[in-house]
């Protein structure tokens, strides 16, 4: 997907699943949103092909759009529409049985009904478009930067109704780059850099595959000799040492044996799956953030 000569998406490829929360996490400017706005059918595609619930969301607008629930980053709701009239309004549009009322106390603006879009707070406006897209009884439900300026409480509110909304069979497709908000949401996590998808599966799965052992040492040692020894990358933290891409006890066996011979102590010693912050911050280093 491009814009003029920028290239805003390349060669992505993702599948989002039922009862699922699928999160797209990136850097701004990484081509979440691009790639949401082509799911949702508001941009075409330069190349390749979407299909969203086996429809393409350019040509089947129309029937998709019944179908799907859809979050904006910007809101896009008229500045002096109210609560309750705006939620009904949804509600009569997509003609699904849905309660404004229900879905109005679902995102805890039961005390809002009558105020105006623009007279809520942020964490407000983000709960009433989320209530919007609740409105269709989504099979798949696109939200961009859910989260964003809400408090915590508001936060926690949220993340309950996603949650619960996948518990429905909804196929969730979450995009943030809010790293604490991916790793309490996600089932699944397509990671983007620089226009492109950098790791793609489930959270379990990617986190499974970053394994790292951190410990503390009193005594300095060659770094270098010892990364080259285990042959894997060191990090020194400035008061701890990361060794990345492994936690094998042959491993640690290895790199005992070589710090007791070398004279160095260890301590705090900790080994297990890399944190997703840490396995994104080493996927996106050395672009624009």
């Amino acid at each position: 997907m491009r814009y003029g000569a920028v290239t805003a998406v390349e060669h992505v490829s993702f599948n989002a699943h039922a009862g699922r929360v699928t999160v797209i996490l990136g850097p701004n400017g990484a081509g979440k949103t691009s790639t949401i706005e082509a799911c949702e059918g508001f941009r075409a595609v330069t190349s390749g092909s979407v299909r969203v619930l086996g429809l393409d969301p350019q040509r089947d607008r129309k029937q998709l759009n019944k179908r799907i629930g859809v979050m904006l980053q910007d809101g896009g709701i008229y500045p002096t529409a109210r609560v309750g009239e705006i939620v009904a309004h949804y509600c009569s549009l997509y003609g699904k049985g849905v309660v404004a009322n229900e879905v109005i106390k679902t995102v805890g603006l039961e005390h809002r009904t009558k105020s105006t879009w623009k007279k809520l707070s942020g964490g407000e406006q983000q709960r009433l478009s989320l209530a919007l897209a609740l409105t269709a009884r989504p099979e798949v439900a696109f939200l961009d930067e859910p989260t964003s300026g809400v408090d915590v409480n508001g936060r926690d509110m949220i993340r309950a109704v996603i949650k619960n909304l996948a518990s429905t069979g909804c196929a969730v497709v979450l995009a943030t780059h809010e790293l604490d908000e991916a790793e309490r949401c996600a089932d699944d996590v397509v990671i983007f850099h620089e226009a492109k998808i950098v790791a793609n599966g489930s959270l379990e799965s990617i986190r499974s595959q970053s394994y790292e052992i951190r410990f503390r040492s009193g005594i300095a040692f060659d770094v270098a000799a010892l990364a080259k020894y285990l042959d894997f990358p060191i990090q020194n933290m400035g008061d701890e040492y990361v060794i990345t891409g492994t936690a094998d006890a042959a491993v640690i066996g290895k790199f005992s044996e070589w710090m007791s011979f070398h004279g160095a102590d260890i301590r705090d010693l900790r080994a297990g799956a890399q944190r997703l912050e840490d396995i994104f911050r080493r996927l996106t280093a050395g672009g624009s953030q």
